[in-house]
């Protein structure tokens, strides 16, 4: 069952309360009845970035049936761009592109992908301390903004997420520690297991590794990746996991998924599974090949009529058909239309269509 709890509707109502009771900074000072002369008129500044922003405005989120919820206890879809691997492309986690995908494009959350077993990868050479010092800045950026951010442990060569579990209890126990108090942060905690990778063996991974956050961060929302590239969500719907706040990782790629997959998403939605499409490309499943916008269209029009929430891969200027900046493009904000790519044009419109809620 996906029976989840709902936050105290007084939580959300003291929140907004207090949001609101608070003086923003540069404000005039109030001036008294007995003062002899009132004090030269002060410009205000504008609200702070994150005043009226996403996270302002939902708070922390929750799992209810098949749905993500707010603090209201109202169904809440995220929309967001991937980063592509943090240790290739980290000229991307800055607070100047995360503001640009909030404010142009109106996407409400980032991804940020660290991939595990690849190269340079967090597990086979990377620098682990450096890597965590870039997750931990994404998060403060997101934050600073009011956008919410998913740590994504990035399995994908090493096919199963048993392979490095270790390192992986020793990453989530240290990250969820940090993060313990944000209300933005989601985790997840195998991107693609893929190959040989069952759903038994996932179950095992994920119940070893969900009680680590939960230690920390007890309402955390946690996504979990599924089979064959997280395609199998059909395996997930006849055999959950027995926590709440979990979602189920979706990933597809316009020009090779098409209806079978759609067909598979509604039919295990209608089973009260919730969905998250974490990873999606409007290209074929290698990244790279044609761009097929007309199926993009369709499953992203799929996604919205049921408030799936989904994210955008990739954000980096990589010379392949699935990045969204132009490979000649070295700035990592402000992008006019005629420096993405046309995977980046079409999905910064689509984006744009949507309002920044």
């Amino acid at each position: 069952m996906y029976v989840k709890k709902h936050p105290p509707l007084l939580i959300c109502f003291l929140s907004a309360v207090l949001l609101t009771a608070n003086v923003l900074p540069g404000s005039a000072p109030r001036v008294l009845a007995d003062s002899p002369t009132p004090p030269p008129a002060v410009v205000s500044s504008p609200p702070s970035a994150a005043a009226a922003s996403p996270v302002a405005s939902h708070g922390a989120l929750h799992v209810d049936g098949s749905s993500l919820t707010d603090c209201r206890g109202e169904t809440y879809q995220l929309r967001g761009m991937s980063t592509h691997g943090i240790a290739w492309f980290p000229q991307y986690i800055t607070l100047d592109t995360f503001r640009t995908l909030r404010d142009d494009w109106n996407t409400n959350c980032i991804r940020l992908a660290m991939y595990t077993d690849e190269y340079n990868g967090y597990c086979s050479g990377g620098d682990q301390n450096q890597l965590k010092a870039l997750v931990q800045k994404g998060v403060d950026y997101a934050t600073e903004l009011g956008m919410y951010v998913i740590l994504d442990w990035h399995v994908l060569n090493d096919r199963d997420p048993n392979v490095h579990k270790a390192e992986a209890l020793t990453f989530f126990q240290e990250m969820s520690s940090l993060c313990k108090d944000h209300k933005n942060v989601l985790y997840e905690i195998c991107n693609e297991p893929n190959s040989n990778a069952s759903w038994d063996s996932i179950k095992s991974y994920a119940r070893e590794v969900i009680p680590v956050i939960r230690a920390n961060d007890p309402d955390a929302v946690i996504i979990v990746g599924t089979p064959t590239w997280s395609q199998d969500i059909h395996q997930a719907a006849a055999a959950p996991l027995e926590y709440d706040n979990i979602l189920y990782a979706l990933h597809f790629y316009a020009a090779t998924h098409t209806d079978w997959l759609r067909q598979r998403l509604e039919a295990c939605t209608a089973q009260g599974l919730p969905v998250f499409v974490s990873e999606f490309g409007t290209c074929d499943a290698s990244g790279n090949g044609s761009n097929d916008f007309q199926q993009a269209a369709q499953w992203l029009d799929l996604l919205d009529s049921y408030q799936i929430s989904y994210c955008c891969w990739n954000l980096a200027n990589k010379a392949e058909t699935s990045s969204v900046i132009a490979p000649d493009c070295s700035k990592v904000s402000g992008w006019s239309q005629e420096e993405l790519s046309e995977s980046g044009k079409w999905i910064s419109e689509r984006f744009r269509s949507h309002g920044l809620d």
